[in-house]
Formats: structure tokens, C-alpha cells, sequence
């Protein structure tokens, strides 16, 4: 009797602890509110994106991250929240390719990075360390040359510069790809970008990208400079032209900053190919306003002539009345 209870008592135990163990392995599954709400809001949160199609891979990936919470909000000074998003649409805006398998990403005060290793909880523990602080630098046309050094010979090291524009969606959705790239190689290489149709417009027409809603990536290195020409964008892509896939690619001279004179001529060539309409409409809004001021400075002219003359009639007939007098 004594020991049917005995036993009673250590199987409940036994289906306790593995239930509170399932449920640690078991990350906080969030909808989309609340997690535009955590990445706002919180310092750091770590999101896992499970596609509804490789539950059994994101299976492992979230047993590993569970075994590695407790230790990850201690790292991070107790501000840490790490969850779970299953077959949600948001994953397309932080990461650029195939999504098809468990996508984590990292994100600090709302920027994010992506995790590109494997299933490994000690792995993934120390790659979210080194992440921890933004990689990716911002670059102006005052800063870029002293940052980079690209026309004296790049002594800084290699630089890997995304060139865009405001209105440019797939270079916003580059950031995650961006930050991971300049985390990884952080000591090693230099990820920036600039925003070649403000702050960075000069340096854009230095090197004749143009205005148009598209990302120009250049490696400078070693004096040469190397354009991104692949198609894909994802994290690994890039990872793979700066460690040496940018030598099946022109090596080409970096040109010096354009004088002031060339760069206002390469502004108008600029503005006449991204706004073709726009730059005609001001062309016709200036020829117009010159021929009324010719117009006007003509007419000026005629009623001023015909002024004098009137003045010059008005002087004469005084003289004319003295002479028939003296006659």
C-alpha cells in the first residue's frame, strides 16, 4: 500500500517536471502587435520566425534558444526578450531571400540583425554577444573620404558602402542583411551607407550612380573599387563578394571628388534623368518667363523711345514759332 503511493507520488513528479520542461523549451509565442510593440519599446528582443512548413527544424532552433534564455537576459542586463512568430508576413521586411526555413533575428532599440548560424545553443549564445552593438556606420559627403580614405588608398581597410535613397524599400529591407555583414566582420572590414540624394548626394555623383530607388554597393579596397553586380541581396551574398567573390569584377581606379563646376553639371544630368518631366515642366516655366521679360523690356524700351521723340517734337516747336517771329 505504502509503496503503490510511493510510487504514485514520484510518477506526478516525474510528469511535472517533464511538463515544466516542455514548457521551458517552449518560447512565447507573440501576434504582430505585440511584437511591433516589444521591437519599440524594448532594448533587446530576439524573434524566431517559423515557417508553419520546417516546424521540425524550428523545433530545434527554439529548444536551443530556450536552453540559452535565462543566460542571454543576464547578459544583457535583465532587458531581454526572446519569442516566437509562426508564418508571419513581417519576416520579409528584415530579411532579403529565402524564408523558408527558421529565420532569427536580433533586434537592439529596433534594429535588427539576423543570426546566420547554426542550431547550437553556445554558438548562438556568443554570436548574439558579439552582435550586440550596432555595426553598420552612416556616412555623409563630409565624412566619407576622412572615414574611408578610398582615393589615398583606403588605409582604414575595406569598406563595403550601400548607396540609397529614402524612397528605396529593398535598401530598407537591406538593413538586417547590412548589420549582420558589418557584425560578423566587425575588426576586420567596414560596413557603412549613405544616402546619395541628401547628406550624400555629392559622393553619389562622384562616383555617376544616379538618383534612381535602387542599392549601389561598392567595395573600396586597396586603392580599387569594386560594384556589387549580383542580383541577390541576402546576407550570405554579401558576405561572399567581400571575402572574395568581388574579384570577378572590374577593379577600377576611385575617382577624385568632382570639382564644383562638374559636380553642378552632373546634378542637372542627375535631375534630368530621375525627374525627365518635372526638369522639362521648370525648362518651359524658365523659357516662358525669359520671353516675357524680353517682352516686356522690349516694350519698355519702345514706349521709352517714343517718349523722347515726344520730348524732342515738344523742345522743336518752340524754335519753330521764334523763327517765323523773326521772319
Amino acid at each position: 500500500m505504502l509503496s503503490t503511493a510511493i510510487m504514485l507520488i514520484l510518477t506526478t513528479v516525474a510528469l511535472l517536471a517533464v511538463f515544466n520542461l516542455s514548457q521551458a523549451e517552449e518560447l512565447e509565442t507573440v501576434d504582430q502587435t505585440k511584437f511591433l510593440k516589444l521591437i519599440t519599446e524594448e532594448r533587446y528582443v530576439v524573434a524566431l520566425f517559423c515557417p508553419s512548413s520546417a516546424m521540425a527544424r524550428c523545433k530545434e532552433f527554439e529548444g536551443e534558444l530556450s536552453s540559452i534564455r535565462e543566460d542571454l537576459i543576464e547578459v544583457m542586463d535583465g532587458d531581454e526578450w526572446v519569442v516566437k512568430m509562426v508564418d508571419s508576413p513581417m519576416v520579409q521586411e528584415y530579411a532579403v531571400g529565402k524564408t523558408d526555413q527558421p529565420v532569427m533575428i536580433m533586434y537592439r532599440n529596433g534594429l535588427p540583425v539576423i543570426y546566420d548560424g547554426p542550431a547550437n545553443g553556445e554558438e548562438m549564445l556568443n554570436t548574439l554577444v558579439r552582435y550586440k552593438e550596432p555595426g553598420v556606420q552612416e556616412l555623409t559627403d563630409s565624412s566619407f573620404e576622412h572615414l574611408t580614405q578610398a582615393a589615398s588608398g583606403a588605409t582604414t581597410g575595406d569598406w563595403l558602402v550601400m548607396f540609397f535613397t529614402s524612397s528605396c524599400q529593398l535598401c530598407t529591407r537591406l538593413t538586417a542583411a547590412l548589420e549582420t555583414v558589418a557584425c560578423r566582420h566587425r575588426g576586420r572590414s567596414s560596413v557603412a551607407r549613405i544616402n546619395k540624394e541628401t547628406h550624400g548626394e555629392k559622393t553619389g555623383r562622384r562616383f555617376e550612380l544616379g538618383l534612381e530607388d535602387k542599392p549601389d554597393i561598392i567595395l573600396f579596397r586597396l586603392g580599387r573599387m569594386y560594384r556589387y553586380q549580383v542580383e541577390r541581396y541576402d546576407h550570405e551574398s554579401l558576405t561572399s563578394f567581400i571575402t572574395g567573390f568581388y574579384k570577378n569584377y572590374p577593379a577600377e581606379s576611385i575617382p577624385l571628388p568632382k570639382s564644383p563646376f562638374d559636380d553642378l553639371v552632373d546634378l542637372g544630368v542627375d535631375y534630368l534623368t530621375a525627374y525627365p518631366a518635372l526638369v522639362g515642366t521648370g525648362l518651359c516655366v524658365a523659357v516662358v518667363l525669359l520671353l516675357a521679360l524680353a517682352l516686356f523690356c522690349r516694350e519698355g524700351e519702345e514706349h521709352r523711345q517714343g517718349d523722347e521723340e515726344e520730348e524732342e517734337a515738344e523742345a522743336d516747336q518752340p524754335e519753330k514759332k521764334e523763327s517765323k517771329k523773326d521772319t
